[in-house]
Formats: structure tokens, sequence, C-alpha cells
């Protein structure tokens, strides 16, 4: 069995929804975000042999995922009135409206799923919301 790991990270608000504690509110993170590809077997042929994949290309991968959300604000589908997110925009900021609350829990699984839609062997989606706390996503 062989594996690989990359980390990237992003910056970005969010508040969570029908929570009573600090993080009711508007606040910032800088999240880290650790990826794990796990395989049987090296590639066989072509410019990835002997490899699991191209740390180049991983990275770009897993990068590019996190690119997507960097200072932003992520806000769960429909904890914001129309009006609100509305103001927001002409405002200028930039906002990710996300399907789901925006936990750890939950971005490591959204980041999960978007490197496997790219084909890669993930194994496990670690999400730091803090350097000391970490979602982990495992994939069976």
């Amino acid at each position: 069995m062989y594996g690989l790991k990359s980390e990237s990270s992003f910056d970005g608000a969010h508040f969570l929804t029908d929570y009573y504690g600090k993080c009711e509110n508007l606040h910032g993170h800088r999240w880290r975000v650790v990826a794990y590809l796990k395989q049987q077997d090296l590639q066989v042929e072509g410019t990835m042999k002997d490899m699991v994949v191209d740390f180049g290309e991983f990275k770009r991968i897993l990068r590019a995922a996190t690119a997507e959300l960097d200072h932003t604000f992520l806000v769960e589908e429909g904890s914001l009135k129309p009006q609100t997110i509305a103001c927001l925009e002409d405002e200028g900021f930039t906002l990710s409206i996300l399907p789901f609350r925006t936990t750890a829990e939950n971005l490591a699984r959204y980041f999960a799923q978007k490197l496997i839609d790219k084909g890669l062997p993930v194994s496990q989606v670690d999400c730091y919301e803090t350097p000391l706390n970490c979602a982990s996503y495992f994939v069976e």
C-alpha cells in the first residue's frame, strides 16, 4: 500500500447557524487542508510510472480547490436573508454559498469530494480550523 500527503490553506470567514456560542458570530480562520492519497499499487507506465500520482499534479488540484474559497465569506445556503446577501455583494464582498453548514467536518468532506471528482485516490482529508483543532473525513 502506498500513500501521499499534501496540504494547502486558505483564509475565509464564516459563522455557524443555529449555534449558541462564539462561533454564531462572523469570524475568520486560516483553514489548513491536509489530503491523503492511498493506492495499492504504483502506476506501471507513462510519466507517472512508479508513482501514486505526480506530486505536482496532486498539489495543483488541491491548491486549486482551496483557492476557490480563499478570502471569501463561506455562507451556508439559506442561512442569510436574500437582502443581506444582495447587500454584501453590492458592497463588493465575495461570498461562497455552500449547500451545508460551514463546519470543519463538512469542509473536510467537501474537499475530499473535489479531489475524488478529479480522479485522485483519496483516503482522508483533514481540515484544521485552528492550529490545534482538526476534523477528518475518511473515504471508504
